[in-house]
């Protein structure tokens, strides 16, 4: 992907952002211990973690190698 190679700042932008939301979305998920709000909010934070390290990849994915 072409895109994420030639803008640089705005994927490091958008990676911290979801790497400190979803940092903060565990961290407030986890002190609801026993609230089903609690375990929803991690799950998204962990979503908000995962579309960070897709978007830190990106710009290594080979087209040509996919399964």
């Amino acid at each position: 992907m072409k895109f994420w190679k030639e803008h640089v700042a705005l994927r490091i932008w958008f990676m911290v952002v979801f790497f400190v939301a979803g940092l903060g979305l565990v961290i407030g998920g986890w002190k609801m211990t026993g609230k089903l709000l609690g375990l929803g909010l991690m799950v998204l934070g962990l979503i908000l973690l995962l579309a960070a390290i897709m978007i830190y990849n990106k710009p290594f994915e080979d087209s040509k190698r996919r399964l």
